[in-house]
């Protein structure tokens, strides 16, 4: 459906609810709730309370199994933008422009593309170091805008160069195509999102940075996470951390690098139940071990990670796991939240806001809220779990008018 609100027009999934969802999934499928939790592993009263709407949310974990017994991505129940918010100003962000620039028709038919002047190695860079930032402040709309020329110009710059400066202008295309996978993931775009990832690949064995393979590899890890292929992304992950192997004295940037795909693998591990838990534990004592051996927070690769990182993460594990309490008491220990990007911190305080529904504490549950969208408000509008809770908090609302009713309609939620 289309939602027109202040001359701004956002595309939607159905606005159903994830019940609505599983419901109709499961008569596809010729499924009774029964069969659907004894496939799943979920439990009868779960799926009864999701499909009579007495339950809005649930654990991404629940939701990987029931999309994994409906033979669906977990995006198909979630339901969230597909499409970028237009704006006003600039070009207008195209998921259809983004899909060409990163799968362009010419590759298939071996046309030559149209020559480009390519632009200065400096100025690839400093547009690459632009988009990464906007990313970071989850502006999405300007990325959706942004991103297709980078990646046609980058392309432009290692067809016309040479030695070194081909090198570089690959390392460039690399991480233009890291960012087109994460935002094609961000709209439910998965295997456009896993096309972007793999010539991503290529362009860093072509480039000069020698870490850009892990860094993508990370970035597929996430892609398998949302598409429920929970094995494979804890497998790539560990795969390719085990190929940085650090040791005591090993530099910053490959503990940081080795720790990033360690949290990775345990965002994927957690996901697939209880029966993993103490792997989960295992991975992040060892990630923990990385953030303390390098002792402050790092940007690598746009990517934050250090002892605040590794508390966020916790946090997010132990809401996964459904220690709710467990998850209030530990976020109130983590260091540093302000020095994090600004869609991290909004993410952690997405976590919080789950802890405290869950205990129906929805006051505190809706402040969380409230700061994740002050730290990143078009960020919040396509965040999947962050509609969520949102939606859940507003129908147990009594008041017509209260702070997560007017929130939910600046995240234009249907009533």
């Amino acid at each position: 459906m289309d939602i027109h609100l202040a001359g701004v027009t956002m595309r939607y999934e159905d606005e159903m609810s994830i019940g609505d969802r599983i419901s109709r999934l499961r008569a596809r499928r010729k499924l009774t709730q029964e069969q659907l939790a004894e496939r799943s592993g979920v439990s009868v009263d779960t799926v009864r309370k999701l499909e009579q709407n007495r339950r809005l949310t649930a654990r991404l974990s629940t939701l990987n199994r029931l999309a994994r017994a409906l033979d669906v991505e977990t995006s198909a129940l979630v339901g969230q933008p597909t499409t970028f918010e237009a704006n006003s100003e600039g070009d207008a962000p195209s998921v259809l422009a983004l899909r060409q620039a990163v799968s362009p028709i010419g590759d298939l038919l071996g046309e030559e593309s149209d020559a480009e002047e390519p632009p200065t190695m400096g100025a690839l860079r400093a547009s690459l170091d632009s988009t990464e930032r906007i990313r970071r402040e989850g502006r999405m709309g300007e990325i959706g805008a942004l991103l297709p020329q980078l990646i046609r110009d980058a392309k432009a710059a290692a067809r016309a160069y040479n030695g070194a400066s081909q090198a570089a202008a690959y390392a460039v295309l690399a991480e233009a195509y890291q960012v087109a996978a994460t935002t094609l993931t961000a709209l439910g775009k998965e295997d456009a999102a896993y096309t972007a990832i793999e010539r991503g690949t290529d362009a860093a064995r072509r480039s000069d940075d020698p870490h850009l393979e892990a860094i993508g590899a990370s970035t597929l890890a996430w892609i398998f996470t949302r598409q429920g292929r929970l094995e494979d992304a804890e497998r790539v992950a560990l795969s390719y951390a085990d190929r940085i192997e650090p040791g005591f004295r090993s530099p910053p940037l490959e503990l940081s690098l080795w720790g990033i795909l360690l949290l990775r693998a345990a965002t994927a591990t957690v996901r697939q139940g209880e029966g993993k838990y103490d792997r989960v534990d295992e991975l992040l004592r060892m990630a923990t071990g990385a953030a303390a051996g390098i002792g402050t927070d790092r940007l690598d690769y746009a990517t934050p990670f250090g002892p605040t990182n590794t508390g966020v993460a916790k946090v997010n594990f132990l809401v996964e796991m459904e220690r709710s309490q467990d998850a209030i008491t530990t976020a109130r220990t983590v260091p540093g939240i302000a020095s994090l990007p600004p869609t991290w911190r909004a993410r952690f305080h997405v976590d919080r806001a789950l802890a405290y529904s869950d205990l129906e504490r929805d006051e505190q549950a809706t402040k969380a809220l409230l700061k994740a969208e002050q730290d990143a408000p078009e960020w919040m509008r396509y965040h999947g779990t962050a509609r969520r809770v949102v939606a859940e908090l507003r129908d147990r609302e009594r008041r017509r008018t209260s702070p997560v009713t007017e929130l939910a309609d600046r995240l234009h939620l249907d009533g």
